[in-house]
């Protein structure tokens, strides 16, 4: 498409050769996106403000899922899109906004998939603390496979993150790591299977059970990523073995000195 310039007593315009349509030069093209497309842009460019704007003007939009997307990004409300990003001050924003509701329950994208997993998953440990600060029953949501935030979080190998949703996970930690997937993997499994040492110290440390195996009779150290990370993994097991007999054996010993 062409187009020329023209000159008129009101100023300059466009003639658009494809149409003859006539349009003022000096128009804001970004104004006429859609607002669906301009809220998401804003996130993308990680730009509160504006978002803070067009939410201002458009409230029906704090949602916003993405209808139109890969399957991957298949009913991304706003919040999945700025956590999966790690754009902690426009989480901040749609979480003061009431993007999650504790009547309605968080956002689900097509997985059921929370913005919680998404941070979590992407490392993002700022957005990751901030909602799990807002709403900490969110973290036991599971989505279509039946994997949590913290799983996802040691999949990703991201220990800060596993840190941060073992702190407020309601129930407490040890409960949290012990819970399978629907294949039966635990977040220790998905730990073992990428190698990273300090989230399986964590994992190990908060009473992951080691023996635990999933549908196929796989233990966590049967998934280890390479033969020095399960070397690593029966050294740290077996350690947290005598620390713990060590503990009950301390507990024994002071209840017979108190009996006796």
């Amino acid at each position: 498409m062409t187009t020329r310039g023209l000159t008129s007593g009101k100023g300059r315009v466009r003639l658009s050769s494809s149409n003859g349509s006539l349009k003022p030069a000096g128009i804001n093209q970004e104004k006429m996106i859609d607002p669906h497309l301009r809220i998401r842009r804003a996130i993308r460019a990680d730009d509160a403000l504006l978002v803070r704007r067009i939410l201002r003007s458009h409230p029906n939009l704090l949602h916003n899922p993405d209808l139109t997307g890969s399957r991957e990004e298949a009913g991304n409300s706003n919040l999945h899109l700025a956590a999966k990003l790690g754009h902690v001050e426009i989480v901040r924003l749609l979480l003061s906004l009431g993007h999650e509701s504790p009547t309605v329950g968080p956002a689900l994208n097509e997985q059921h998939q929370t913005a919680l997993m998404l941070a979590a998953a992407a490392g993002h440990t700022e957005v990751v603390h901030a909602i799990a600060e807002a709403d900490p029953s969110v973290i036991h949501r599971r989505d279509s496979r039946g994997r949590d935030a913290v799983m996802e979080a040691a999949l990703g190998g991201h220990d800060t993150c596993l840190q941060i949703l073992l702190t407020y996970v309601p129930g407490g930690a040890y409960e949290a790591v012990r819970q399978a997937d629907l294949e039966g993997n635990t977040a220790l499994h998905y730990a073992s299977s990428k190698g990273n040492m300090l989230v399986l110290r964590t994992l190990l440390a908060a009473g992951a059970d080691a023996d635990r195996r999933n549908v196929w009779l796989w233990t966590a150290v049967e998934y280890s990523q390479s033969v020095q990370s399960e070397v690593y993994l029966k050294n740290l097991i077996a350690d947290m073995e005598k620390r713990r007999a060590s503990k009950r054996e301390a507990v024994r010993d002071e209840r017979v000195g108190t009996s006796g």
